[in-house]
């Protein structure tokens, strides 16, 4: 077990629809201060806390009691928010965290069918229908996605971390590829993100052995952008969300494209990509400020349009 990280490695308090700053709301990029829907009589709202505040969209993973493993309705919602962040222009980033002293355990088992009940097919369309729809969700989420990594990230709970564009941990957080230790295959996307982030052969040590990794070696290995100390994870993380939300949106939503896509393409798609991803990219309002303010000599005032 690792050790209960601070109250601030996680937004400071939590109010009805998720974190809130002790200072008080702040304005959005776009406008006044805004929350998500109050669908208050929906009790997964309690589960998955949710604010939006200075164009950065906040998801809270709160089951601490269960180190955040997750349940399908909570998969479901953290989709449905996700492609909302994607669509709604006020939203310029994205960070995911969680409460208590565990990121996430990973999927919730309870309640799945047993063996015996089990047809052929069941088991890979659950696969495909469920953890995989998350972790293609944040990787084609619009926006940046940035995880906060607060405590334990074990299977899928590491993958959906590992899926982020940036990905920071609190000094007692740990990775834990923990598939072997119960006889299965990693699934939830780990074959295909962990070898294209530290390489097959270190991939292959984490999913055959299933050790946790600490925050430091996950570091070292290229699974973590900056590790923090427990106290200042949410500090950092509102940082570099609020300065990503304040940079050209689609700029950035279309680089997030062309890597992802350059990890499984040839050379010559690549760069076909790329230049067809700047020609699109210069019908943007802050492209054209953009070069407005090279020219000027003045800081750009980026709108995400």
């Amino acid at each position: 077990m690792t050790p209960s990280p601070s109250p601030d490695a996680v937004p400071p308090t939590a109010g009805p629809e998720g974190p809130v700053d002790p200072a008080g709301p702040r304005r959005p990029v776009d406008g006044a201060a805004r929350v998500g829907p109050p669908d208050h009589a929906d009790p997964v709202d309690s589960l998955i806390l949710h604010t939006t505040d200075n164009g950065v969209s906040w998801l809270t993973l709160n089951r601490p009691e269960a180190m955040n493993a997750l349940t399908p309705e909570q998969r479901e919602r953290l989709i449905r928010r996700l492609a909302d962040a994607s669509s709604d222009p006020g939203v310029r980033a994205v960070v995911l965290t969680a409460t208590g002293r565990g990121f996430c355990a990973g999927a919730d088992l309870r309640g799945s069918p047993s063996s015996q009940e089990r047809v052929a097919g069941d088991v890979a369309r659950l696969i495909r229908d469920g953890a995989q729809r998350l972790i293609t969700a944040v990787l084609d989420c619009e926006k940046p996605v940035i995880a906060a990594v607060n405590g334990t990230a074990a299977g899928l709970g590491a993958h959906l971390a590992l899926a982020c564009d940036l990905v920071l941990a609190a000094e007692s957080a740990r990775f834990l590829e923990v598939f072997v230790r119960r006889g299965l295959v990693p699934d939830g996307g780990g074959a295909y993100l962990l070898p294209r982030l530290i390489g097959p052969q270190r991939a292959k040590e984490l999913m055959f052995f299933g050790d946790a990794v600490p925050a430091a070696e996950a570091a070292r290995l290229g699974l973590v952008n900056r590790v923090v100390p427990d106290g200042e994870l949410a500090k950092t993380a509102r940082e570099w969300a609020e300065r990503l939300a304040t940079g050209p949106t689609r700029a950035l939503a279309l680089t997030k494209q062309l890597v992802n896509a350059s990890l499984d393409t040839d050379r010559a798609t690549a760069f076909a990509a790329e230049a067809t991803a700047q020609e699109i990219n210069m019908t943007t309002t802050d492209a054209q400020e953009g070069v407005a303010a090279f020219v000027a000599r003045r800081t750009p005032a980026y709108r995400g349009r």
